[in-house]
C-alpha cells in the first residue's frame, strides 16, 4: 500500500498529524500512522506499540489515548477524522431526532440536484465527472438506478436521457450471453450468472461518491410505464436465455404472476447488498413510483424482507426507502424496516404534515413538469425543506453523457430544468439550514399568524430558543387561466411570530440570489410579533437567531 501524502484535496477529510513530542509543525509519520482507501471509505491505521503492527477499526479506540500519553508516536489527529469505524455507521436516521439524518458524525439534511438516474448503467456517462461537478455545487446525494429497467430516447420527451444508454452501451448487473437477440444491441441476458464488469462499476461509483461525500439513493426496480420500457428490460422473456419473464409488464413484480422471475430480482437484490456491504454512503429504494405498472405491496415489503435479513447475515444496516406517492398520501401500516418516507412532484409539501407523526425521514426526491425555469423548483425546494422534510432531490436534466459538468443547454420542451445558477440557489439553502440547530427544531404552523392573498404560504422551522426560519412563497394554484400575484411591494406583506422574551437578530434572505436584503436587531418582551417582509419576487425567506450574551 502506498501511503498518502500528509496533504490532501478532499475537503470532506482535512486531515492534520501533530509531532507533539518534538512541538514540531504538522508532519507526516510514514511508519507509526497510515491511510488505506477499502470499498469506499478512508480506513485509518496506527502501529500498535507493542507489536509494531498496524491495526484499524475499533481496536484504534482502545490505542488513541495510550499512543498520545505514551508519546510512543506522539500523534495526534485533529480536525474531523472519518476514522474506520465510520464503516460500520452508515447514514442513518439521527437517534435525536428521526427526521432528520446522521452522516459520518454529522446532523444531515439531503439536498441536491442530480441527473436522470442513469449514472451507473449507462456506459457512456464519466460519474466521476459528474460527483466532482456536484461536490463543487455543494450538493451532497444522486439518486440512480440498479440496472434492471432503461428506457427508449423518446421516453418522457427527454433529450440526451442519461436512462436510454446508446446500443450496446447498457450494463446491466446479469451477464451477457452467448445468445445475440437484446432488442437494444447485443447478446441476451443470462440471469443466473452476474456481469463482473457491472460490479466492479457500481463499487468504483460509490468509491468515487464517497471520496466527495456524496450520498447515493440506490434505486432497486423500477415498474415499465410503456410496453417500449418492457421491451428493453433483461427480464423480459425476449431478452433472456432463461424462459422466464413471459408476463405483462404489470406481473413482473407480483408474488403471484410473475413468470418465474421473482428468485432472480431476489438474487439480484442479495448480490447487490452483499457487494455494497462496506459503502456508509448509501440507502436503498425499493422501487420507483411503484403506484404505476402493477407494482404491489406485498412484493415491495418481500424485497424488504429480502434486504433486511441479507444484511443482518452480513452485519450491517443501511437505511431503506420506500416511494409513496406523487404529491401526497398518508402512509398506512408500513413495513417497519422503511425508514425514509419518499414522494414526488411534492408541492405543496402536505406530505410532510400527514406523515411527520411516524417519526422517520419524509422525502421529495423528483421534481419535474413544471417549466425549465429555476423559481418552480426552487420554491418547492425551500417550502418542503423548511415544512419539515429532510431529503430534496432535483431532477436536472443538464447533467448528460458528455456534460456530466450539468452545463447541458436542454430544449424549453424538456420536462424540467436544472443548471449550476439553479445549483446554487440550492446550496444556499443548504448553507442556511446548516446554520441552525435543526435537530431542535420542528415546524410549528401555529407559530405564525397573518392574512394572505391566494397563493401565498408562510411555513416556519422553530425551535424557541434556536430561533425560527420562516419561508414566505407566491404562486399556488396558479394556472394559465387563474395567475397569482408573486411580485410584492415592501411591507405590503405581514405576519406575526411567536416569540420568547428576548433579543434577536432577523435576517430578510432572497433564495433566489443567496443576498440579506435586510438585517435588523429586535427586542422583544415575549408573544406575537409583527414582521414586515421587504420587497421581493416569488419568494423570500425570514432568518430569526436569539443573540447570546
Amino acid at each position: 500500500m502506498d501511503d498518502i501524502p500528509a496533504t490532501t484535496t478532499s475537503s470532506q477529510q482535512p486531515w492534520c498529524l501533530v509531532d507533539v513530542r518534538k512541538g514540531k509543525k504538522p508532519s507526516w509519520q510514514r511508519k507509526a500512522f497510515r491511510l488505506e482507501l477499502r470499498r469506499g471509505f478512508v480506513i485509518v491505521q496506527i502501529m500498535h506499540p507493542a507489536t509494531h503492527r498496524f491495526v484499524s477499526g475499533a481496536a484504534i479506540r482502545s490505542l488513541r489515548c495510550h499512543l498520545v500519553q505514551s508519546g510512543l508516536l506522539g500523534l495526534v489527529l485533529l480536525g474531523f477524522l472519518p476514522l474506520a469505524w465510520s464503516a460500520a455507521q452508515p447514514l442513518r436516521l439521527h437517534p435525536q431526532n428521526p427526521h432528520y439524518f446522521e452522516f459520518r458524525g454529522r446532523p444531515t439534511v439531503i439536498i441536491t440536484s442530480g441527473e436522470h438516474y442513469g449514472a451507473l448503467l449507462n456506459l457512456d456517462f464519466n460519474y466521476t465527472r459528474y460527483f466532482q461537478a456536484l461536490e463543487r455545487d455543494g450538493m451532497n446525494s444522486t439518486r440512480t438506478f440498479a440496472g434492471a429497467y432503461c428506457e427508449p430516447p423518446d421516453a418522457f420527451k427527454i433529450t440526451q436521457n442519461t436512462l436510454a444508454p446508446k446500443a450496446s452501451r447498457f450494463i446491466s448487473p446479469w451477464a451477457r450471453s452467448d445468445q445475440p437477440g437484446y432488442s437494444n444491441g447485443g447478446n441476451k441476458f443470462d440471469l443466473a450468472r452476474w456481469d463482473d464488469a457491472y460490479f466492479h462499476r457500481l463499487r468504483d461509483f460509490m468509491t468515487e461518491a464517497s471520496k466527495r461525500g456524496i450520498i447515493v439513493e440506490l434505486n432497486l426496480f423500477c415498474p415499465f410505464y410503456q410496453e417500449s420500457m418492457w421491451k428493453l428490460s433483461p427480464m423480459n422473456t425476449a431478452n433472456n436465455v432463461n424462459t422466464v419473464g413471459a408476463v405483462a409488464r404489470t406481473n413482473v413484480y407480483t408474488l403471484d404472476k410473475h413468470g418465474g422471475l421473482l428468485p432472480f430480482q431476489e438474487a439480484m437484490t442479495r448480490k447487490i447488498v452483499r457487494e455494497l456491504k462496506g459503502f456508509d454512503n448509501l440507502y436503498y429504494e425499493i422501487c420507483n413510483e411503484p403506484y404505476f405498472g402493477g407494482v404491489t405491496r406485498e412484493w415491495q415489503h418481500h424485497i424488504v424482507d429480502v434486504i433486511v435479513g441479507t444484511e443482518h447475515e452480513l452485519g450491517v444496516k443501511h437505511l431503506i426507502s420506500q416511494n409513496i406517492a406523487n404529491k401526497k398520501a398518508r402512509v398506512e401500516d408500513p413495513h417497519p424496516a422503511i425508514s425514509i418516507f419518499n414522494f414526488h412532484y411534492a408541492s405543496p409539501p402536505d406530505a410532510v404534515a400527514m406523515n411527520y407523526g411516524l417519526n422517520k425521514v419524509i422525502g421529495d426526491n423528483e421534481t419535474g413538469f413544471r417549466g425549465t425555469n429555476d423559481a418552480p423548483y426552487r420554491m418547492e425546494a425551500w417550502d418542503f425543506i423548511v415544512a419539515g422534510g429532510a431529503l430534496f432531490n432535483h431532477l436536472d436534466y443538464s447533467f448528460v453523457a458528455g456534460h456530466e459538468d450539468g452545463t447541458f443547454a436542454y430544449p424549453a420542451s424538456q420536462p424540467g430544468g436544472g443548471n449550476p445558477d439553479f445549483r446554487k440557489q440550492l446550496r444556499f439553502l443548504r448553507d442556511v439550514i446548516a446554520n441552525y440547530d435543526f435537530l431542535r427544531m420542528q415546524p410549528e404552523p401555529a407559530m405564525v399568524k397573518g392574512a394572505f392573498p391566494a397563493g401565498v404560504s408562510v411555513r416556519a422551522l422553530y425551535g424557541r430558543d434556536k430561533g425560527c426560519l420562516a419561508y414566505l412563497r407566491t404562486g399556488l394554484g396558479a394556472t394559465r387561466n387563474n395567475p397569482r400575484q408573486t411580485a410584492f411591494s415592501a411591507d405590503e406583506l405581514r405576519f406575526s411570530f411567536d416569540l420568547p422574551k428576548g433579543t434577536f437578530k432577523a435576517q430578510w434572505l432572497n433564495p433566489g440570489t443567496g443576498s440579506i436584503l435586510k438585517t435588523e436587531t429586535i427586542e422583544h418582551t415575549g408573544g406575537f410579533r409583527e414582521f414586515s417582509a421587504p420587497a421581493f419576487q416569488d419568494d423570500i425567506a425570514l432568518a430569526l437567531k436569539p443573540y447570546r450574551t
